[in-house]
């Protein structure tokens, strides 16, 4: 009878803390933004900016695969993001570019990779776009697969968070850079989790400071 209460008041203490945790947000607009944003049609979605570090460095820790991790991560948030946006296109006010178009242009103008090194007005440019929606996620793991395995088991899958992030979303526009819209999300991450998974925990919290719903 004490192990079930121990238990069901670990459980209650990990919901009131993650909801805490994922209550954490800010939301900025520029005053222009509803003049602006008539004007668009057509939205690109970077690649975003994306950083995985670790509490504990692993013993096998490389920094170069480490790196390759954060290329794909980069490019995966992007492709939820666009997948989630393209599914609710009729909400929206605007097209979002194809993120597969996006990347080649990107190729082309010499800027992959190196986003950082222009402005949004210089990117806007080379994709032909009204704005550009861009982000960064940060993510610091706290806790092995293994050890997150064990506490999902043990908490019946509500024990499973291997790390804490932070995912920032930002709309510049396309004609002077400007900065019209950035939201700002703390996050949980967890061996069940997945881009797909954290693009729409974020997007249901958006949804309605969204600039482009209808």
């Amino acid at each position: 009878m004490k192990k079930i209460l121990l238990i069901l008041t670990i459980l209650s203490l990990n919901f009131v803390a993650k909801a805490q945790f994922e209550g954490s947000k800010q939301i900025f607009e520029n005053p222009k933004l509803k003049s602006e944003i008539v004007q668009h049609k057509v939205v690109a979605i970077l690649p975003f900016d994306t950083k995985i570090s670790y509490k504990k460095q692993p013993k096998n820790f490389s920094a170069e695969a480490n790196k390759e991790q954060e290329k794909t991560m980069s490019k995966s948030i992007q492709s939820s993001m666009y997948t989630f946006l393209l599914r609710r296109g009729k909400d929206y006010s605007v097209e979002f570019q194809d993120v597969d178009k996006t990347n080649i242009l990107l190729k082309k103008a010499g800027m992959t990779d190196k986003l950082d090194e222009f402005t949004r007005d210089e990117i806007a440019k080379a994709l032909g776009v009204d704005a550009i929606l861009g982000g960064r996620f940060e993510t610091e793991q706290t806790k092995s697969e293994a050890g997150a395995i064990a506490s999902a088991v043990l908490f019946g899958g509500l024990g499973g968070k291997t790390g804490t992030g932070t995912l920032t979303l930002t709309l510049n526009n396309g004609i002077s850079g400007d900065l019209l819209w950035r939201f700002f999300k703390t996050m949980d991450d967890s061996i069940t989790s997945s881009t797909d998974d954290l693009v729409e925990r974020m997007m249901r919290k958006v949804s309605r400071n969204f600039p482009y719903t209808k």
